[in-house]
């Protein structure tokens, strides 16, 4: 005998309580022979990277609206595409977004393949992505781990040994529960109990699914579980960012390097961003006035201080670096969150609150 765990008792529980998404097939439409659109499923899954389902579901439905497609996404233009993705965070997964509808369309005719070995050789998708867009889409029985995923199985199974060392472990629990029938709602079953029953804090054992095989509630420990090995404090690094406006509201921006953090994004010409002082080399000649309030931000592995300095250049002043962008063309909206911040208080606007990254654990 397998174990106690019955899968079919999440598949009922999902049957009843499964979440409208936009990218979703509802199980009854499923079963009907309903199939989900596999781009749809894979640019969900792209963007819930990180992120919350509350954070993706308007960038979702902006991007499918704008490229329906894996085809027309891949004949978008780099900037476009940048510019719909700014404040969704973690850019890295835009340039490999477009990376990999490209190859789709160049290499597999605008269809994603259905194998999860062929899904991997794709850009930008890994073994979550792969099992994600093999299960959900082709209903294959592929196993889905994320962060949900892992709290629900650690708890399931009272599994202690701290993430990321516990993730095979995990893994191999999950692989053995993945039924053959369904593997796809089953998948988004267990991702949608980790998000609304067994939640990081106050999980709600009382209507859970498998509350009676689950042994961490039997033996109380579900509220410790999953551990996780502690963090090191980030460190503080710190940067100037140069917001520069001409007579004619024209704006003086830069694309960032594709490599990098904020690879391929329109920001403030800048100094890199160090633990000690910034050096101050402005990209312009002009009275540079600083602002006596600073644009935060954090990201995965640090925390940034940026002073922002403003300056009002003549139309025949010529920047050493970047060009300058039509106010006419100027969408703040375009810039990642960090540029807009600096952006936000170099035009006297209030100052944006900093937040840190969203996390997938409870997607």
């Amino acid at each position: 005998m397998r174990d106690a765990v019955d899968p079919l008792a999440i598949l009922e529980w999902y049957d009843r309580n499964a979440r409208p998404m936009p990218w979703r097939i509802s199980p009854a439409d499923r079963r009907a022979g309903v199939l989900p659109d596999p781009y749809r499923i894979w640019m969900s899954e792209v963007m819930l990277q990180q992120t919350t389902v509350a954070a993706v579901k308007e960038y979702f439905l902006r991007f499918t609206k704008r490229w329906p497609t894996v085809i027309d996404l891949a004949a978008a233009k780099d900037a476009d595409v940048m510019g719909e993705w700014a404040g969704l965070g973690y850019y890295a997964r835009a340039r490999n977004l477009l990376k990999c509808a490209r190859a789709v369309a160049d290499e597999h005719s605008g269809v994603f393949p259905t194998t999860h070995d062929e899904l991997l050789k794709l850009p930008g998708i890994g073994p979550y992505t792969a099992a994600a867009i093999s299960s959900i889409a082709y209903d294959l029985p592929e196993t889905v781990l994320d962060g949900n995923v892992e709290r629900v199985m650690s708890r399931l199974y009272d599994i202690h040994t701290p993430l990321p060392a516990a993730k095979p472990e995990l893994m191999t629990v999950a692989q053995a529960l993945t039924p053959v029938a369904r593997p796809g709602d089953y998948a988004q079953a267990v991702m949608d109990l980790g998000a609304t029953i067994c939640t990081p804090k106050n999980p709600a054992c009382g209507i859970c699914p498998w509350r009676e095989p689950c042994k961490a509630r039997i033996a109380g420990t579900h509220l410790e579980l999953p551990k996780k090995t502690p963090k090191k404090p980030k460190p503080i690094r710190r940067g100037i960012a140069y917001v520069a406006r001409r007579v004619d509201g024209a704006y003086l921006l830069e694309t960032r390097p594709e490599k990098g953090l904020l690879g391929g994004m329109l920001g403030w010409p800048g100094s890199e961003w160090i633990e000690d002082d910034p050096q101050d080399v402005a990209p312009i000649k002009a009275e540079w006035k600083t602002l006596n309030a600073e644009a935060r931000h954090t990201f995965t592995h640090f925390h940034l201080r940026l002073v922002v300095k403003t300056a009002l250049v003549p139309m025949d002043r010529a920047a050493k670096v970047g060009s300058f962008v039509e106010q006419s063309d100027f969408r703040p909206s375009d810039l990642p969150t960090v540029m807009r911040k600096a952006f936000d208080l170099a035009s006297g606007g209030a100052k944006i609150k900093n937040k840190t990254p969203l996390r997938s654990k409870t997607r």
